[in-house]
């Protein structure tokens, strides 16, 4: 990956680093979301504060916003967390199924070794 795309996941890096974040995404893998129902779900957060973290995941591109009438619609962008998962965990997925498949190989082995 070249260091522009690596670049490109800090701000989805950022805003998942928040666990109030992470819980507005939570709620918007259900489904859309008005701005005033996710404040709802923050009691201890004034809306003010709920629609900065909705600022922040949006600047990530984590969720889009939609104006309909005076109500804003909030919904879960799922592709910057896939390009992180490409980035980030696929590439490791495979040495450690590769490493547990060896493992239960040997393990194998091993057993029929000791019954025979």
């Amino acid at each position: 990956m070249q260091p522009k795309q690596r670049e490109d996941l800090e701000p989805v890096w950022r805003a998942l680093a928040n666990p109030v974040r992470r819980r507005i995404l939570d709620l918007l893998r259900e489904g859309p979301l008005s701005t005033g129902a996710l404040a709802v779900e923050f009691r201890g957060h004034s809306r003010f504060a709920v629609m900065q973290h909705l600022g922040v995941l949006e600047a990530a591109d984590l969720v889009v916003r939609r104006k309909d009438g005076r109500t804003t619609m909030n919904y879960l962008n799922p592709i910057p967390i896939q390009k992180i998962y490409d980035r980030w965990v696929s590439r490791y997925q495979r040495s450690w199924t590769e490493s547990l498949v060896d493992l239960k190989h040997q393990l194998e082995r091993d057993a029929r070794d000791k019954a025979g």
